[in-house]
């Protein structure tokens, strides 16, 4: 047994599942979803069959499935048999982003195959119900809720489907082996060899037109046709191939394919803090993802999605640079307007439940260095740094010129007072440093001596106030004493290299004040919320855990990236999939799910891992 699989199988040891019961909502843990989608929404699959989260029709659009924020009256798809269940597996289908779900019981075994068809005009959702032995009664109960949970829908028979419609959203519900409409509510008995597919559409409700008639299995062969062909083109590291695969899947998952934006995470409200006050809606596209992502498909060898989030960054930073934001909508829009939906409960009693994200209009100086690092790092991904990326990356220069000496709100856009973040000023050198590294490049006409002199200012000055002498580290912001994990990102920006001093004094501090459990904390929230704005403790970071992979790696501490590494593997859930934070008291996955930050953040250490070592 690998070190891996040693290290899974005592995570499963600690983390008994919860008793499931058909038919009645269990206290579903986060980690007990996968995730399925259609590279423009995305819905989440419980253990038990349940799906209690879908936006429809895109990832940003009113869910029309709810639960998991609320009860089920606020919508879900139960599909389960109704005998005890005994056992259930499941696993995607190798190298898909099908979910195979095998439910053994008492009177015999059934497969729940779900997917998202891709690439469709009508949004997509198929549930295949597969007879492996014996005789087992499935129930199917589709509660559609609007409007997230809020808008009980008319429900009339439409063409053979079942029309369930409220405001601008209709469903349609079809089932392979009848030609009538069929119930919202059903029982039905499969037997070994039987196969009978449901097929849930999506339509605006002002079109007359029912969506055609779906052959679920052709669409089942032809979406595992398209993941296998997607996952063909990946460049693997040599060592932890399947787990790399799986996140970049779910990188492309989350992936809006019109545009190229991805999706901070599919979901909004899943706290960070269990059953507390840090719940966002992250269904939108973070700027400082863009160089972790762009990174991992970049690394991967799957160029194209790499060139496409690239381009999406250029839309969406066109213009004035004073006026570029932390986030867009997955289209580039610009107003992420927040509120606050008082009619859900919260994901275990979690509230505010929140869409929209009021962040986007705070000023976080740390982004304009993750902007010119993507762009940077984007044009040599397309083989040249050309003069729109010339222009785009002076731009940012000079905005960072203007700017690095105020005080922001940080990289974990704090609630609370603005200060001097270390890593911020961190960033904003790299912003100068990328500019004037394309200037030696490619002759660009940049004011190259203004630009060394304020990088060498802000290195000066970051080193001055930014760094404790007592502590023998840097420090979280200027005058302060609290440590942050974001200074791993010292040498990742090359900042410093990770053998200097004062970065192994920082890393010390770390591994000293924010490791808990052997994981990492991105700052210690104390109880007058005074750090961030926000009160209660929050689970360990995954991402900040793999950038500590990362520089060990860089210090040359192998086997410590290693141990760390393999640790985190064991993190994930049955099928391959991370969360934003880890609960180690809990032993559970918090926060929104699954989070592209941790996945991409696996994805570049594990390609780091398998980097020559000096």
């Amino acid at each position: 047994m690998t070190e891996p699989t040693r290290q899974k199988e005592k995570a499963k040891v600690q983390r008994p599942a919860r008793p499931l019961h058909p038919g009645v909502q269990p206290n579903r843990r986060i980690e007990d979803h996968a995730l399925i989608g259609n590279l423009r929404s995305a819905a989440l699959v419980a253990r038990d069959g349940t799906i209690d989260w879908l936006c429809l029709p895109d990832f940003d659009s009113d869910a029309c499935f709810t639960s998991l924020l609320g009860t089920p009256e606020n919508g879900e798809w139960v599909l389960a048999p109704k005998a005890r269940i005994q056992k259930i597996e499941r696993r995607y289908r190798k190298d898909t982003l099908i979910l195979e779900t095998d439910f053994i019981c008492d009177t015999g075994t059934v497969r729940l195959i779900d997917f998202m068809a891709v690439r469709q005009e009508h949004p997509r959702l198929v549930r295949t119900v597969v007879g492996l032995k014996g005789k087992v009664t499935m129930h199917s109960a589709v509660t559609p809720r609007f409007a997230f949970g809020r808008s009980v829908p008319r429900v009339e028979s439409a063409d053979g489907s079942l029309r369930a419609f409220a405001g601008p959203d209709a469903l349609f519900l079809r089932r392979s082996d009848q030609s009538a409409a069929p119930p919202l509510v059903s029982d039905i008995q499969v037997s070994e060899g039987q196969r009978i597919s449901w097929v849930l559409s999506w339509n605006y409700s002002w079109l007359d037109e029912v969506p055609p008639r779906l052959d679920a299995d052709e669409a089942e062969r032809e979406t595992e046709r398209f993941w296998i062909g997607w996952v063909s083109k990946i460049v693997p590291p040599p060592r932890y191939r399947d787990t790399v695969v799986r996140s970049l899947i779910t990188l492309k998952a989350c992936t809006f394919d019109r545009t190229g934006g991805i999706v901070a995470a599919p979901t909004t409200s899943l706290p960070e803090t269990p059953g507390g006050a840090r719940n966002w809606d992250y269904r939108f596209t973070w700027l400082r993802d863009a160089v972790l992502a762009h990174n991992a498909f970049a690394r991967a060898g799957v160029r194209d999605e790499a060139a496409s989030f690239w381009k999406w960054v250029m839309r969406a930073i066109a213009g004035d640079p004073s006026q570029m934001q932390i986030m867009y909508g997955i289209r580039g829009e610009r107003r992420l307007t927040e509120a606050e939906l008082g009619w859900l409960d919260g994901y275990g009693g979690a509230k505010p439940v929140r869409i929209g994200n009021a962040a986007y209009d705070q000023f976080q100086l740390d982004v304009l260095g993750e902007v010119a690092a993507v762009i940077y790092a984007g044009a040599k991904t397309t083989g040249q740094v050309g003069p729109v990326a010339q222009r785009a990356l002076l731009n940012v220069a000079e905005q960072t010129m203007q700017v690095w000496r105020k005080p922001d709100k940080g990289i974990w856009e704090m609630r609370g007072p603005d200060r001097h973040f270390v890593a911020s000023k961190v960033a904003a050198w790299g912003a100068i440093d990328r500019a004037i590294k394309a200037a030696e490049e490619t002759q660009l006409a940049a004011p190259v001596d203004k630009l060394l002199a304020v990088r060498e200012e802000i290195f000066n000055e970051v080193c001055n106030q930014g760094f404790d002498p007592e502590l023998n580290s840097f420090v979280q912001y200027y005058g302060g004493k609290q440590m942050d994990a974001s200074l791993l990102n010292i040498p990742l920006f090359g900042f410093l290299p990770a053998t200097d001093p004062r970065v192994v004094g920082t890393v010390a501090m770390i591994e000293r004040e924010l490791i808990q459990d052997g994981l990492v904390l991105r700052f210690k929230p104390d109880a007058t919320g005074s750090v961030d704005g926000l009160l209660g403790d929050e689970g360990t970071f995954l991402a900040c855990s793999f950038w500590l992979v990362n520089t060990y790696q860089m210090m040359g501490r192998f086997e410590d990236a290693r141990r760390l590494f393999e640790a985190l593997l064991a993190l994930s859930n049955d099928v391959g999939l991370l969360a934003e934070e880890y609960m180690p008291k809990l032993h559970e996955q918090i926060g929104n799910f699954p989070q592209v930050f941790s996945h991409c953040a696996l994805v570049n250490a594990a390609y780091t891992l398998a980097e020559t070592r000096a």
